[in-house]
């Protein structure tokens, strides 16, 4: 077998061992590693699963135990601390996705990802393929029905089109942070760049990419908050921003770099200003 499937199927072992997990939990684990062991080419896989709601968060950290094993220089001599240490770094993880995801939900995420890896799949497909949950979100009716109604011929090229425009206003919205922090608030700015980050947030959740969502969740969310006076500029605020922003343009581009930083950085912001008040993350 292996050696790389072996050490994260191993890893995922020992952290599942660590949590009380009832039959229906172990079943999901199971899958996984299913899914695992019969990968032809792993970090595609992962890469595929980051796309998924359902997936991403687990398949991010488990890609980056992919990214140590295949990347640099693997000092055999500590490779058994190392293993330890990613096994204890994944039961926080683990345990989230174990609470959240069952038989029925993991099997449906990959028939997802397997059919976007067999076709090219328009808006309306996605839609009807998504968990009901995937769209958890406070949008507004005028653009629900700008999304409903708009012209999916354009959708020839989605990803490319995906691609295009998440990161289009990526460095415009980078500038805008750092003038925030000048003390420069332009309010009209902050309808601008809110408004464009609430549209993108549903354009990456009907294609199935959770973390690009919830990363602009909390940027519209945020600026929403400024704009009313109720969430104070400072440097932490406008650093856990721009924490965003780099996860966005990360996955989006396939950066095979450690965002774990970043993301928890994001995460964490989140939680603090926005959970159980609006939903931006979904728990």
């Amino acid at each position: 077998m292996n050696l790389v499937k072996v050490y994260i199927i191993q890893s995922l072992t020992t952290a599942s061992n660590n949590l009380r997990l009832n039959s229906q939990q172990i079943e999901v684990v199971g899958l996984l590693r299913e899914t695992i062991l019969n990968s032809e080419n792993l970090g595609e896989t992962l890469f595929k699963m980051k796309k998924s709601t359902v997936l991403s968060k687990l398949a991010i950290r488990l890609n980056e135990v992919y990214n140590f094993l295949t990347q640099g220089k693997v000092d055999f001599l500590k490779i058994s601390e190392q293993f330890r240490e990613h096994s204890r770094y994944l039961i926080r993880d683990l345990n989230q996705f174990l609470e959240n995801v069952t038989p029925m939900d993991y099997n449906k995420a990959m028939d997802l990802i397997n059919e976007i890896e067999r076709t090219e799949i328009n808006v309306e497909l996605i839609n009807r393929e998504l968990n009901d949950d995937a769209l958890i979100i406070n949008e507004s009716n005028a653009l629900k029905e700008e999304l409903i109604m708009q012209d999916d011929s354009d959708d020839s090229e989605s990803f490319h089109n995906f691609e295009e425009q998440i990161l289009a206003p990526i460095k415009a919205v980078d500038d805008f942070l750092k003038r925030l922090l000048t003390g420069i608030i332009d309010n009209k700015d902050l309808s601008k760049y809110s408004a464009i980050m609430e549209k993108n947030s549903l354009f990456a959740s009907a294609r199935g990419f959770g973390i690009i969502s919830d990363m602009h969740k909390i940027l519209y969310s945020s600026f929403e908050e400024i704009k009313s006076g109720r969430l104070i500029i400072d440097k932490s605020v406008i650093e856990s921003l721009r924490a965003c922003l780099i996860v966005i343009a990360a996955v989006v581009k396939g950066k095979e770099l450690d965002i774990t930083d970043y993301l928890n950085k994001a995460e964490e912001f989140g939680r603090k200003y926005f959970e159980g008040k609006n939903q931006v993350l979904d728990k």
